[in-house]
């Protein structure tokens, strides 16, 4: 018997009883939509959480103000400033590397635009490179210049939310607004981030030069810094930049070799690693415990399969009667099993799919607008269905080989 054949009668047996047969694939469905959805899911939260970090900075190290020691007492890491920005100018002029630097001043209060008034979540001192830093576009105007900078100019770039609640999106560039009773000219508006992972709005921001917060709304003559961004030239080099950076800040700031970091240290790439390979983790652990309900469906697949050899225990007898090899009989029964597998895996993957679109839909909205981008992973798709095709064939090989080794005379005489 020929391939082709042997499909058209196992076709056939099938179609006679279509509710058994589709009672029999339920599992394998099932299991094949439940590895599609899982894992999909399980990569899109993974993506989701890059592009998180991406939008924080790529390639990112942030050094913060670290601890003293007073008196005899040593005060907690971030209780005292100890970063300026000078150190900021160092670490991109001495380290190669680095790529650019922003110094970070951070400020709170009430913005007001005429009768319009708007307490944003950040109001930021940064530098001409912060664009480059946080990985952030010009939506309108343009950014604030190194000359801005020098002169401490009393000129701001605003988010989208900011400009929104301020001047219900009309043009604003050129506009002034106060911050803290200082007058700010608006020089350009960020493009939209929207939120982050933490359902924090990323345009709910005001960036000025950090000198003119400090010396203009602070009235500080120093220019400290609460942290300081640092981005690399390439991912590759996070590591060396970071210990370039902590020997350049123990130099600069005349620590002797037992005396502790009076700076902290955070490297991105370490926690993106670290939850790549939770990600990875959960991948594989969601994508086997769905696995299970395949198997499941395999036994659901044998024992159809027996209560079949028993129901056409006369048909196989004849064909045996009439020239039919044991082979052929193997064939056609394993056949059959695989095709009822492949075709609920093919089911399986048009429910995996449309679960997988629908789920990170859902995800994103509740998670208040953070984009979930939805990933469909192809090589779960081919996996899944190899594994379907594998489960049918290995419990199928049972019922195959008890209807082959039927006695034919036997078989005929059989009620």
């Amino acid at each position: 018997m020929n391939l082709l054949l042997i499909l058209r009668v196992a076709f056939r047996a099938l179609s006679k009883n279509k509710t058994r047969a589709g009672l029999t694939v339920l599992g394998i469905v099932i299991g094949v939509a439940a590895v599609i959805l899982l894992v999909s899911i399980s990569q899109s939260a993974g993506k989701m959480i890059q592009n998180q970090f991406q939008n924080l900075g790529t390639n990112l190290v942030i050094v913060f103000s670290g601890s003293r020691r007073s008196g005899g007492v040593a005060k907690g890491a971030k209780s005292v400033i100890t970063l300026t920005s000078s150190d900021a100018d160092a670490i991109v002029a001495e380290c190669p590397t680095v790529r650019a630097t922003s110094p970070i001043v951070f400020a709170s209060g009430q913005v007001v635009a005429g009768n319009q008034n708007w307490s944003p979540d950040h109001i930021l001192g940064v530098n001409a490179s912060y664009l480059t830093v946080s990985n952030s576009q010009m939506a309108a105007g343009d950014f604030f210049t190194p000359g801005d900078l020098r002169s401490a100019a009393k000129v701001c770039v605003i988010g989208r939310t900011v400009a929104k609640n301020l001047f219900q999106n009309s043009n604003c560039v050129g506009a002034t607004i106060r911050v803290k009773s200082i007058p700010f000219t608006i020089v350009g508006v960020l493009e939209s981030k929207g939120a982050n992972l933490f359902g924090q709005d990323q345009d709910d921001v005001v960036l000025a030069p950090c000198t003119t917060i400090n010396k203009r709304v602070y009235g500080a003559p120093f220019n400290n810094v609460q942290s300081i961004h640092v981005v690399a030239r390439s991912p590759d080099r996070m590591q060396e930049m970071e210990d370039e950076i902590k020997s350049l800040m123990r130099q600069r700031h005349h620590l002797g070799d037992r005396d502790p970091d009076d700076f902290d240290v955070f490297n991105s790439s370490e926690i993106l690693n670290v939850l790549k390979i939770i990600t990875t983790v959960m991948t594989l652990l969601l994508g086997s415990v769905a696995s299970v309900s395949l198997v499941v469906g395999g036994v659901g697949i044998m024992n159809i399969m027996l209560v079949s050899v028993t129901e056409r225990t006369r048909e196989i007898g004849i064909r045996l009667a009439v020239g039919a090899r044991s082979r052929d009989i193997l064939r056609q029964f394993l056949v059959e099993a695989v095709v009822l597998s492949l075709l609920g895996g093919a089911i399986g993957v048009g429910l995996g799919i449309a679960a997988a679109v629908g789920a990170t839909h859902l995800i994103t909205m509740l998670l208040g607008g953070v984009e979930c981008p939805m990933t469909i992973s192809v090589s779960a798709i081919l996996i899944a269905l190899a594994f379907s095709g594998s489960v049918g064939m290995f419990f199928g090989y049972y019922p195959a080989r008890k209807a082959s080794r039927l006695d034919p005379i036997e078989s005929l005489r059989y009620e």
